[in-house]
């Protein structure tokens, strides 16, 4: 097989395992300095699931907690944190949350760490940087935005835009399953479709940086996905269920966010945008239809018979 030129940037640090959301304090702090702004939701603040982090850190230095981030957050959002992000004078920047938070906390620690101009910063490679620090604490398996490139915005009443860059890569994402446990089953079941179309889409992507590791990633994040995403649906409490999605979700992340995804997200943004329904729910919406459309291209369909065996693994494939 020919492997062509490609590119492959990921986040550099990860740390995995129940707890580690406060156990990895000290090393956030080194990571991100003494004035950290914790980007979160106020469900989560109310839940207490930010508490033993923001407690810890608080002991070490001074934590200021913008807890605004909504779902398909708005650009008013995200100038609101930089806001109190200048004011408070940030040294580095933590996204605690969904992928919401994630999005706001990725372009906070980019205006903030370079006052660029984000009218500027819209669209692939704009972003001039530098950023502040980052880390990033997924609480739901399905974006894989701790390792990925990408921030989106709503601005206005329906549209999105977004930033694709690789220096929006945090620095360091802690993956914590007890953040998960207490997710709803919708929830659950469309944050681990999303992630298992990142990898669909990310394994099959006819874009020219479609590439080995990428592939590999998605056919591994499949079989976690595939594995667990009904476990944890109907037995919310079980860890090990729960940290395979976070983990297959946070593959499927490294997956697409080198092969980028195509007609299902593309489908999936402005129907979330207009309609107001969860991007996981929006891209099981159109996903069979995309797969049918793509299935009469030979490359398309011999892609999507290789993923077969790890969606559905007890599907026989000779028959």
């Amino acid at each position: 097989m020919t492997i062509n030129t490609f590119n492959f940037n990921t986040t550099p640090g990860l740390r995995f395992g129940s707890g580690q959301a406060k156990d990895s304090c000290k090393e956030i702090f080194d990571k991100l300095g003494p004035r950290i702004l914790f980007i979160t939701d106020r469900g989560l603040m109310s839940l207490g699931l930010t508490k033993p982090t923001i407690d810890e850190l608080n002991k070490m230095g001074s934590v200021e907690v913008f807890d605004e981030v909504e779902s398909d957050p708005s650009q008013k959002t995200l100038l609101s944190a930089i806001e109190i992000g200048k004011k408070f004078k940030a040294t580095g920047v933590i996204g605690f949350g969904g992928g919401s938070s994630m999005d706001v906390a990725k372009l906070s620690a980019l205006i903030l760490g370079s006052n660029e101009d984000l009218e500027k910063a819209w669209g692939v490679a704009n972003a001039k940087g530098p950023r502040l620090p980052l880390t990033l604490v997924p609480t739901t398996a399905g974006t894989g935005s701790e390792v990925t490139p990408i921030s989106i915005i709503t601005v206005g009443e329906e549209e999105k835009k977004g930033v694709s860059s690789s220096i929006i890569l945090p620095d360091l994402a802690i993956l914590d399953p007890h953040l998960t446990l207490g997710l709803p089953a919708g929830t659950t079941a469309s944050t681990g479709i999303d992630a298992m179309v990142h990898a669909i889409e990310g394994y099959a992507s006819s874009n020219k940086n479609n590439n080995p590791i990428s592939k590999m990633l998605a056919i591994e994040a499949l079989k976690l996905l595939g594995g667990a995403i009904e476990t944890a649906v109907f037995e919310g409490s079980n860890v090990e269920a729960r940290g395979n999605m976070l983990i297959g979700a946070m593959l499927a992340g490294k997956a697409f966010a080198n092969s980028p995804v195509a007609a299902v997200h593309a489908l999936a943004y402005p129907i979330g945008g207009t309609f107001h329904i969860s991007h996981g729910l929006s891209n099981s919406l159109v996903l069979p239809y995309v797969l049918r459309f793509n299935s009469v291209d030979v490359k398309a369909a011999k892609n999507y018979a290789e993923l077969a065996q790890y969606v559905f693994p007890n599907l026989n494939i000779n028959q």
